[in-house]
């Protein structure tokens, strides 16, 4: 009870409703696996699209060891309908980054990988002359115009130049500082030209004939180049760039080598002492631009791939966040794939590394798939060799149109078979089971399976895609590789992930409350709630909700040895349907009778 000292009304705040439980996701899926580029370490962004997964992770474009398998992954999983993902990258032995210097100036890609041996160019921007010659009470002056504190400028003193910062004292004056550190007033300079610089990223590529090429340029900036401007080019490019987006190259100078505003300029164009004021500069005037510099392209080399990633990076760490490791404080996941790594050496320990992470995290199911080229008895075996509950294989790969040379590309099913969960569970609900259900951007399958086939691998837990004569080609199997016949079904494994993660998620209120039956009721309450909006949704079976459910959270459940450790035990049953899996008709002739 609140505690009143002084007389008088006070007016307080109470709840007679029992409290909520809203039901999670369960549609997020999390991939890992081998990219072009990307971070192999720290928390994953969540991705909604494609284009989100390309300007983070690289395209389609295949490794150096082989398919670009979690590329393509991605891509099925956002055409078949998912909406959100985690990609977590691994990397393997060899793995290097691509990098070239100019100068003082060194630039290497932000992470590993072939892709990383980009084109760079470097654009200067060269404004009008910004220094104002005006005078005040008789005196001459001048002032700078249209400049902000920590711009770049080209200051032309006679016949040479030099790249300065523009910086604004506290009391309003204007100094011209460079590299060294010493400044200039406006009133010694010729002529003040403001100069940004714009750079452009283009990636390798293949074009449609094979051929390497670059993608069209991805634009940064314009960017100052002062070392201390909190936007500039040295901030937004460092190691740990300021930008909330990181852009994928990193600039920073030669060991021992302390950047300066004129540090980029003085790599790029041609010393000022041998030239004077370069042919891009106008005499001093506010009117008209100067001409614009020369455009200074880069490439970078030496970003490699290296080889096919080990189970223990697959396995990752909890430290570094990297591998799966990295997954397990992102709890919107509820579905994971190693797309691709039924290709790998050590594909036998990556499958386990998936299962246990699913089993460790509990809310979770891995998608798994079946090496490509196994028979019929091949895909039954690698069932064979592990059991779990959180965890489904599907067989055989997919086709599908090679998107740079045409041809069939054939590809795991688990990126198609995660996408269409997440649409069947955006679209139906976590309860019905995901198969009967069209592989939208499948052209055909590795292999036509029969019935005759399917009736050796459906028992056994392997979930078919079969090809049917005007309905497609379509997910026709939703079992687990569970030995325990309670968890046989994908629905039945998932729905009750769903259930209890939904319940765990929002009953945290109840933890430290006084121990009694006022918040037994409670608790009785919120979860009996929660049942019979999921029975009125169809998920339970039952004509009235005293079949679908019950929950129990009172004496019978709890001893005083519970109550006095602290233990607040809840006991809850719900019958949850089943998929039909076998719809069975029984026709027999009948006579028909005089009468009728």
């Amino acid at each position: 009870m609140p505690e009143y000292l002084a007389p008088g009304v006070y007016v307080e705040e109470t709840s007679y409703r029992a409290k909520s439980i809203e039901g999670v996701s369960t549609s997020t899926a999390g991939f890992v696996g081998p990219t072009r580029t990307g971070p192999d370490s720290g928390k994953p962004e969540v991705l909604t699209s494609f284009a989100d997964f390309q300007r983070t992770y690289g395209g389609l474009e295949d490794l150096a060891f082989g398919t670009n398998y979690l590329a393509h992954a991605a891509h099925a999983f956002f055409e078949e309908g998912g909406a959100r993902l985690y990609v977590m990258r691994v990397v393997g032995a060899g793995s290097a980054l691509a990098t070239a210097d100019v100068g003082d100036v060194h630039l290497s890609a932000r992470e590993p990988g072939a892709a990383g041996n980009a084109q760079v160019t470097f654009n200067l921007v060269v404004g009008p002359n910004v220094l104002v010659r005006t005078t005040v009470g008789g005196i001459p002056t001048s002032a700078l115009m249209r400049v902000r504190n920590f711009d770049s400028v080209v200051v032309l003193d006679g016949p040479s130049y030099t790249v300065r910062s523009a910086l604004l004292d506290l009391d309003g004056t204007w100094r011209l500082a460079d590299g060294s550190g010493s400044a200039v007033a406006p009133d010694d300079v010729d002529a003040v030209y403001p100069l940004s610089v714009g750079v452009d990223i283009s990636r390798p590529t293949i074009d449609a004939r094979g051929l390497p090429t670059f993608t069209a340029p991805v634009r940064y900036g314009p960017f100052a180049l002062d070392p201390t401007a909190p936007d500039g080019l040295w901030k937004v490019f460092a190691t740990a760039s300021s930008s909330n987006e990181p852009p994928p190259l990193v600039i920073s100078t030669r060991a021992g080598v302390t950047p300066a505003v004129d540090t980029l300029t003085s790599a790029l164009l041609p010393s000022p002492s041998l030239i004077g004021a370069p042919h891009w500069l106008h005499a001093p005037s506010l009117v008209g631009p100067p001409s614009t510099p020369p455009a200074i392209a880069v490439l970078l080399d030496h970003g490699a791939d290296g080889g096919e990633p080990a189970a223990a990076a697959y396995e990752g760490d909890a430290d570094l966040v990297t591998g799966l490791a990295a997954f397990a404080a992102i709890e919107d996941i509820s579905i994971v794939a190693a797309p691709g790594s039924t290709e790998y050496t050590e594909r036998r320990d990556i499958r386990q590394k998936v299962i246990i992470h699913c089993e460790a995290l509990r809310y979770r199911v891995a998608v798994l798939d079946v090496p490509v080229g196994e028979t019929v008895n091949g895909a039954r075996d690698w069932r064979n060799e592990t059991s779990s509950t959180r965890a489904a294989i599907y067989y055989p790969w997919v086709t599908i149109t090679d998107p740079f040379i045409g041809g069939d590309l054939l590809l795991p099913p688990s990126g198609f078979v995660a996408g269409i969960w997440a649409r069947n569970d955006i679209k139906r609900a976590v309860f019905k089971a995901p198969a009967n259900e069209v592989i939208l951007s499948a052209t055909d399958l590795e292999r036509r399976l029969t019935k005759g086939q399917q009736e050796v691998l459906n028992p056994e837990g392997v979930n078919c895609l079969r090809f049917f004569a005007g309905r497609g080609n379509l997910v026709w199997g939703a079992r687990t590789i569970s030995d325990d016949p309670e968890w046989k079904y994908v629905s039945v494994r998932r729905y009750f992930a769903y259930l209890e993660h939904s319940i765990e998620r929002s009953t945290q209120w109840a933890v430290f409350e006084p121990n009694g039956d006022a918040l037994w009721i409670n608790v009785r309450r919120t979860i009996e709630d929660f049942l019979v909006a999921e029975w009125k949704s169809g998920a339970l079976l039952g004509l009235d909700p005293k079949d679908a459910f019950f929950v129990r959270c009172d004496r019978t459940t709890m001893t005083q040895n519970d109550l006095d450790n602290g233990r607040l035990v809840c006991l809850i049953g719900v019958a949850v349907v089943k998929p039909a899996e076998f719809v069975i008709f029984r026709i027999g002739q009948w006579t028909a009778s005089a009468t009728n």
